[in-house]
């Protein structure tokens, strides 16, 4: 952009000297290119002075002085270049240059605050980016440190009351406790594998569920009964380790403190582009159940709004015999067909 302006600076310049003021082609071309080959110098030197500026407080201020020191030594430099050009041949022309030194002056100087101030919101811009992009990358990274931090609450907090169960099984019933050691074993390899996903389909995701449900079938036997209503898509997915601890919330409120056969029911299906998880668990208002960690649906909450920046997505209602939970998982990819249709 600047080198376009140079050359239209340039003819205007020869334009002016021999259409305007008669001076010919010799005088006209020497005076024209010794003044853009200055005034481009003076301009670029304002750029670098800009760009090693320390700092960018101030700066369009230190630019536009910067521009006003620079555009007076131009404009002398101009003035004894060209009389050392042109020599003693011409008078005339000698004192016209005298004449419009000024003019000459105010012209390098304008141009080259234009310039000065251009190249100092340049680099405002260009520190505000990188400041911004900084800001971004250290919000992400919270972001999954935080997320991670979550999910590597889920599964102690689990891994504590299967090893409490083991421990009161051992006495009672060693080959549960060895059963329950197993399953416990295949259900943490299968954690560790899905670490690093960040969602699985919904059937892989309810495999999972499956061995949680096993290891919690050997604490409490036929007493836990768990039922799956199924009405997805086979494309549906879940970030993993949603889903776990809202069934350790159902069975800690629908167990702990009856007796007999309880029933939790998981009814899962699509709701436009929403995918709905509805778990429900008898419930006594009543009943004060052991106290845990405190992790349960908060950290489901806090993870869903990490992962969807919505809090809309959970949400629990009870009666006094019932007990609902309803998770909703966005699904992108319903949400894209829509779109193209």
């Amino acid at each position: 952009m600047v080198l376009l302006l140079m050359l239209i600076v340039l003819a205007k310049h020869l334009f002016i000297l021999h259409s305007v003021v008669h001076f010919n082609w010799n005088l006209a071309i020497k005076d024209a290119a010794c003044s853009c080959v200055l005034l481009c110098l003076s301009s670029w030197g304002i750029i670098l002075l800009i760009r090693a500026y320390p700092t960018t407080a101030a700066i369009t201020v230190y630019g536009l002085f910067m521009a006003l020191v620079v555009s007076g030594v131009t404009a002398g430099a101009e003035f004894e270049t060209l009389k050392w050009l042109v020599g003693i041949d011409s008078e005339p022309y000698k004192l016209w240059l005298k004449e419009t030194l000024i003019v000459r002056f105010l012209f390098i100087w304008i141009f080259n605050s234009w310039v000065a101030t251009i190249s100092a919101l340049r680099k405002n811009i260009t520190t505000l980016d990188s400041r911004f992009q900084q800001q971004t990358d250290a919000s992400i990274l919270l972001k999954e440190a935080e997320l991670f931090k979550l999910r590597q609450q889920l599964q102690p907090h689990f891994l504590y009351n299967s090893l409490n169960s083991i421990n009161a099984l051992i006495n009672i019933s060693p080959d549960g406790a060895q059963e329950m050691i197993g399953k416990l074993s295949d259900f943490l390899r299968s954690s560790v594998k899905r670490e690093s996903e960040d969602t699985l389909p919904v059937a892989e995701e309810l495999e999972y569920i499956q061995s949680y449900l096993a290891i919690e079938s050997v604490r409490f036997g036929d007493r836990l009964q768990v039922h799956f209503e199924k009405e997805y898509t086979d494309d549906a997915v879940i970030p993993p380790f949603l889903l776990q601890p809202i069934l350790e919330n159902a069975i800690k409120f629908g167990l702990y403190g009856r007796t007999g056969t309880v029933t939790i029911t998981i009814h899962i299906a699509m709701d436009g582009p929403l995918l709905t998880f509805t778990v429900t668990n008898p419930y006594d208002a009543n009943a004060q159940p052991p106290r845990g960690t405190g992790f349960g649906l908060e950290g489901v909450k806090r993870r869903l709004y990490l992962l969807y920046a919505r809090t809309d997505l959970l949400d629990t209602k009870s009666d006094s015999e019932t007990f609902t939970t309803t998770l909703k998982i966005p699904q992108h990819h319903v949400q894209s067909n829509t779109d193209r249709r």
